[in-house]
């Protein structure tokens, strides 16, 4: 597996699903950076337990025919979103229909958290 094919897969798809201690969840995100980003909580898609979570399984599917591309092993880091305004950003532009969209990075800030989901074993 790699890397390539793992960005080239979530590039092309806005959605991915998660398999999250809680069960297996689809989640919107962004590929920013070499990584997977999420927002979750504060009225966003709830991803119970992905935050305490060191590391999740991260399932990516085929934009074209739903068939399974690449299941991977990531790393879970919850993100300061002060310190990532980039990441914030790249969120809240592919944010589709919010119904608070010039407050959403506020809304964030306050109730929701930013996630990165690094690939693991991807070279």
């Amino acid at each position: 597996m790699t890397l390539r094919l793992i960005e080239e897969g979530a590039k092309k798809s806005s959605v991915l699903w998660l398999a999250l201690p809680s069960g297996t969840r689809l989640a919107w995100h962004v590929w920013h950076d070499g990584a997977i980003h999420v927002v979750t909580g504060g009225g966003e898609q709830e991803l119970p337990g992905l935050a305490g979570s060191p590391e999740i399984e991260v399932i990516l599917r085929s934009k074209d025919n739903g068939a399974q591309l690449v299941r991977f092993p990531a790393t879970v880091t919850v993100l300061n979103q002060a310190e990532h305004p980039e990441v914030v950003a790249a969120l809240a532009k592919e944010r589709l229909n919010a119904i608070d969209s010039a407050a959403l990075t506020a809304r964030w800030a306050t109730h929701s958290l930013v996630v990165r989901l690094t690939p693991l074993n991807a070279g």
